[in-house]
């Protein structure tokens, strides 16, 4: 009998789950095998090119800069939400109720953390890009200091969000106020995390769109002085290319996992938000992998980068493979590959 105002401890997660109404597997279902594959391939995908972004910053000192130590900022979040999402992925299915409280706090803590640490990078890179535009200034002249306090405020909010469920905002002493997709969370929690996303998304519009107008303001009046502008379409139309992306990528990611924990932290009985929270989660952690793209990938100083790193394994690899195999006595001529050199001025593409 659960009576008001008393604490639960000491119960099983199998309690929580029960009281929520959600179903706790005891063996594998072909939808579990499918969400862990899933899972599985994405998380090692965020891994790996996370990875990349991050060797290529610290590799070339060209991006040894104030706004890709955002950049950084961004891959560390989404190379920690890969971690995170790699170890929900081995503690889910039947295993989740193998876990004891603590371990389930873990598990939720280490998710809440990264990917607010995404979100909120997502929307300093934003602003940091507004204020260069809007300062004509250089990537290369952003002041450091507000970088690395910027960098430092989104991991103290991100770390905020993640720990407040285990020390206070759960429903271990309400279970009235229990959420379905998060048996032990207060429903208020997941739709605070739901609309702080969501402000996020619009503050960015409001950025990307100001950026947007002003630029082309700019090229307008620059061609107004020049009898032939042919660049001026090309401009504009790159530039429109590039909000529509990088908005674009938010929402499809994005959208789904927030309208189904806003549903939930609402009490909407009626929603049937157990059904797809597995799918919607998983295409919000695929957001880590398109932001290295969308980010990083479409920066041409950063693809050639990539390329050098990626050269650079293989042939360390095929030198070390022709060194099992060749005979102590070599003759002949010895092939050098040349890298295109990084003659070219750096340019953040995504502007």
């Amino acid at each position: 009998m659960v009576t008001m105002g008393q604490c639960y401890y000491n119960e099983t997660i199998g309690f929580f789950y029960n009281n929520s109404g959600k179903e706790l597997s005891s063996h594998w279902r072909p939808k579990d095998v499918v969400v862990v594959a899933l899972g599985l391939t994405v998380s090692v995908l965020v891994l790996l090119t996370n990875l990349l972004v991050i060797a290529a910053i610290a590799s070339n000192r060209r991006f040894h800069q104030p706004i890709y130590y955002l950049l950084g900022n961004l891959a560390a979040a989404d190379l920690f939400a890969g971690v995170a999402y790699l170890f929900l992925m081995f503690h889910t299915g039947p295993r989740t109720a193998r876990l004891s409280l603590e371990g389930w706090f873990v598990r939720q803590g280490l998710l809440d953390t990264s990917l607010t640490a995404s979100v909120a990078t997502l929307l300093a890179i934003a602003v940091e890009r507004h204020r260069s535009v809007m300062a004509v200034q250089l990537h290369s002249r952003l002041p450091r200091g507000r970088v690395v306090l910027l960098i430092v405020g989104v991991w103290v909010s991100a770390l905020g969000l993640g720990l407040l469920p285990a020390h206070s905002w759960h429903c271990l002493c309400a279970l009235d106020r229990c959420s379905r997709m998060a048996p032990l969370l207060s429903r208020s929690y997941l739709a605070v995390w739901a609309l702080s996303s969501l402000l996020v998304f619009l503050l960015m519009v409001a950025v990307y769109t100001r950026i947007f107008f002003y630029v082309r303001r700019r090229v307008q009046r620059m061609a107004e002085h020049v009898s032939c502008h042919p660049r001026y379409r090309e401009t504009t139309l790159s530039l429109v290319k590039t909000v529509v992306i990088i908005l674009g990528a938010f929402v499809v990611c994005w959208t789904p996992g927030q309208v189904v924990l806003l549903l939930d932290g609402l009490g909407c009985k009626s929603c049937n938000v157990l059904a797809v929270e597995k799918y919607f989660l998983l295409l919000a952690e695929a957001n880590s992998l398109v932001n290295a793209v969308v980010y990083s990938c479409r920066d041409a100083e950063m693809r050639r980068t990539f390329r050098r790193l990626l050269c650079g394994l293989c042939l360390r690899r095929s030198t070390h493979e022709s060194a099992r195999y060749a005979p102590s006595t070599r003759t002949g001529a010895s092939t050098r590959i040349m890298l295109p050199e990084n003659g070219h001025p750096l340019m953040d593409s995504t502007l």
